[in-house]
């Protein structure tokens, strides 16, 4: 398994459960659409009025799992950083290329966009004439 593999597979999907981490500690998910760019690092919305933005403003630890069609998964750790300034354009132009209706998102008042940096990443297939486990640490 290398980084384009994974960025082939990464690139077709759309959504993702994310989980962090709440203040008191406890758990939480949510789906989130997504894109991704070619070093792995995954690109997202949401508001700032939701869980996700104050549990990763407090703890910048992110996991997600992608993709489930036919027994086939990307589990992923990373760290979050919320994009702002000139260094989010670049990686907003990513996230609209999958999300074309991301520019309307754009224009809400609460609106922020993270980045994540993969820290480790395994790739399941449970198919039995493909199965394959791989992991990697970037």
């Amino acid at each position: 398994m290398n980084k384009n593999f994974l960025y082939q597979f990464l690139r077709k999907q759309k959504l993702a459960v994310l989980a962090t981490i709440a203040a008191d500690g406890s758990p939480q998910c949510a789906l989130v659409g997504f894109a991704v760019t070619p070093e792995l690092e995954i690109v997202f919305d949401t508001v700032s009025t939701s869980r996700k933005y104050a549990n990763l403003m407090t703890n910048a630890k992110a996991a997600f799992v992608i993709g489930w069609e036919h027994e086939v998964t990307v589990q992923y750790e990373g760290v979050a950083q919320q994009l702002r300034g000139d260094n989010a354009q670049a990686y907003k132009r990513v996230y609209f290329s999958a999300w074309p209706d991301g520019p309307e998102r754009e224009k809400w008042p609460n609106i922020a966009y993270f980045l994540v940096h993969p820290r480790w990443i395994r790739y399941s297939d449970f198919n039995p004439e493909s199965y394959k486990i791989e992991e990697m640490l970037v």
